[in-house]
């Protein structure tokens, strides 16, 4: 097994649905963010042995994102690319994916990551007038279409827009978070002091330009303005704005409201990959390893959101380390609910005995340690994007803070969880 290093990441600047990548595809954005890192690494095109990235809301006609993006991007046409879902670890698992290719032998150098468009969602016909339409292209006379003209109905028109609900219970999210916060005693004014946190904190990040190692510069059209900065942090927010705010998804009685969910976002971000043996060969100083990750699964009806409650303790037990051990902390912010209730099940022996079978809780974290840069709440969360964000940041702030151990860990819809170490690399 070789050992896997991240060399580095970048990620063109996340924007709200419909702002700055609104006449864009997803393709698109990847290939920004792909040739952001082609300049920012300095490597050579043709050095990539393979391109992997996530994606979630699908165009039909870009269906393996990953080519089309490393093909506009100006990578070599010999590289092969594919794509992988995971709902909102997407990117963790296409990264998770190349590090198996590097480990096993398979590959040397991989540029893995996600992105995403919630200004360019599939909306399609109801199932009736699909099938209409495909049966119309065998018509031929002037009778058939005649005919099939006369079996048309208005309702045949009504569009069909994909919800952001679970497909095997219907809920949404945000009713699971709004579930979730009443089950493990979450209260609405703590999950406002802590979107009210991500985003002063991610404010800080930017006028302090810790999110510059990041960030590359993003075009659009049709003016091609430079987008240099995350559009969604409200460094002006405060708690009396947040809890003005009413219940978004369980009314009237729900806690979480518009200012502590994450928003819908556009955006990319990538991480390029090696064995460390290639690293050093091309001259790299690599930032962190892959130490170890570990991916789960609950009931999406009753811990949907709990992947981190899951995942983190799996992985911990894989790699021997205590929480405690941890000095970079970077988890998913879906929800300011879904965090918080994920640390108190991580700090309860009940949860550890009842849903785990440890003997005592995995441990209480510290929040000095956790998120310092913002999160998803106030960055944003293009949902196959995201995990690659978590990963470059939890590398740079491992430098950054002078720490050796980064964990990250994010849910995902279908009850899915994910959780990952990184080591940083000192050598």
């Amino acid at each position: 097994m070789k050992k896997v290093v991240i060399v580095d990441g970048c990620r063109i600047p996340f924007q709200k649905s419909g702002t700055g990548y609104k006449d864009l595809l997803a393709y698109q954005l990847a290939q920004m963010a792909i040739k952001g890192l082609l300049t920012k690494t300095d490597i050579k095109p043709n050095l990539i042995d393979s391109v992997v990235l996530g994606c979630v809301i699908q165009n039909l006609s870009t269906s393996n994102v990953a080519r089309e993006a490393a093909l506009t991007a100006g990578l070599s046409d010999k590289t092969p690319c594919h794509t992988v879902t995971m709902a909102c670890v997407s990117a963790n698992k296409a990264i998770t994916d190349a590090y198996a290719q590097i480990a096993l032998g398979y590959a040397d150098i991989v540029i893995a990551g996600g992105t995403d468009t919630v200004s360019d969602i599939p909306i399609q016909f109801p199932r009736e007038m699909r099938s209409k339409l495909i049966e119309s292209q065998k018509l031929k006379s002037f009778g058939d279409y005649l005919g099939f003209a006369t079996r048309i109905r208005p309702t045949d028109f009504k569009p069909e827009v994909p919800a952001i609900a679970e497909f095997t219970t219907g809920k949404t999210m945000g009713q699971d978070c709004d579930r979730l916060a009443d089950r493990f005693g979450v209260t609405r004014r703590e999950q406002d002091v802590f979107a009210l946190r991500s985003h002063k904190l991610a404010d800080l990040a930017q006028r302090e330009g810790w999110l510059n190692q990041e960030l590359i510069s993003a075009q659009a059209p049709p003016k091609f303005v430079p987008i240099t900065t995350d559009n969604g942090v409200r460094g002006d927010s405060t708690i009396e704005k947040m809890s003005s705010l009413s219940a978004a998804f369980t009314r009237p009685d729900g806690t979480a409201t518009a200012g502590n969910s994450s928003f819908l976002t556009d955006g990319a971000a990538v991480v390029l990959l090696m064995s460390e043996e290639k690293a050093l060969a091309l001259g790299y100083k690599p930032k962190a390893y892959i130490k170890d990750f570990a991916f789960t699964a609950q009931s999406p009806l009753t811990d949907l959101l709990l992947g981190p409650a899951y995942a983190t303790p799996r992985v911990l037990e894989k790699t021997g380390l205590k929480l405690s051990d941890i000095g970079v902390l970077e988890f998913h912010e879906a929800f300011a609910g879904q965090v918080l209730a994920n640390l108190n099940c991580l700090n309860s022996d009940t949860f550890a005995r009842e849903q785990l079978g440890w003997a005592n809780k995995v441990g209480e974290v510290d929040m000095d340690c956790l998120n310092l840069w913002g999160g998803s709440l106030s960055i944003g969360h293009p949902f196959g994007a995201t995990g690659a964000r978590l990963v470059t940041t939890a590398a740079n702030r491992l430098i950054a803070e002078n720490q050796q151990f980064a964990l990250l860990a994010s849910c995902a819809a279908g009850g899915h969880g994910h959780a990952m170490i990184l080591e940083r690399y000192n050598k």
